[in-house]
């Protein structure tokens, strides 16, 4: 009665999906923008098993296509664009992220994901691009087919080189603005403009946060 009052009542294709990022851009002319981190959250109290699918399997490698999220925590699905070529510019693929409880097949959420190939980073993404082109690849993306995790080219988990120095000094930066004092403190030798609102801290704290998150995956 206890485990029936927690979960709730489940229907298939209701339950809310949390997926960060909501959209992934890879461009041609940067190497480390073509592997790109899914994150998957479980705000719920009670296990769920993932599946990855996707319109154009043979282009991403995807490590981990299946697996399952514990309560109340969140995984990480690594996508790699595996096919850039000047032929794909500007193609909307879409990968969905179904959800299930670890004890039943049934899908009870999905979350749709679009990743586009642009050849720079000066590109215009595909949402500033005019609203009839958009409406019109979205018509198409509407009729398109998901193939399951199987058909992708799975990719084992290599040793990562460790973090990048950008990464490491911006967690400098942000720890150092941390160590400066708050607006209002009096007794200080750090002269007045060097003083930083809470604000201003919370949002090198927040930044940190993500930056430690980062580093710990690499």
């Amino acid at each position: 009665m206890q485990q029936q009052s927690r979960q709730p009542d489940l229907v298939e294709g209701s339950l809310p999906v949390f997926v960060f990022p909501t959209e992934l851009v890879f461009y041609a002319d940067e190497q480390t923008s073509h592997k790109q981190v899914l994150t998957l959250y479980n705000p719920y109290e009670f296990a769920l098993k993932f599946k990855v699918l996707c319109t154009a399997p043979n282009k991403y490698a995807v490590v981990d296509a299946t697996g399952a999220v514990k309560p109340q925590c969140c995984v990480d699905i690594v996508i790699r664009h595996r096919d850039v070529r000047a032929c794909h510019y500007g193609v909307i693929d879409k990968f969905r992220l179904q959800v299930s409880e670890q004890s039943q097949r049934k899908a009870l959420g999905r979350k749709e994901v679009m990743a586009t190939l642009l050849p720079s980073a000066t590109q215009e993404p595909s949402h500033s691009r005019p609203q009839e082109e958009e409406r019109r690849m979205k018509e198409q993306l509407a009729d398109s087919a998901f193939f399951e995790q199987t058909a992708f080219q799975q990719e084992s988990r290599a040793p990562s080189g460790g973090p990048s120095a950008l990464t490491v000094l911006l967690g400098l930066v942000c720890v150092a603005v941390l160590m400066l004092p708050t607006l209002g403190e009096l007794e200080s030798v750090v002269p007045v403009y060097l003083h930083l609102s809470v604000n201003k801290k919370l949002v090198a704290a927040y930044v940190l946060g993500l930056l430690t998150m980062v580093i710990l995956r690499t």
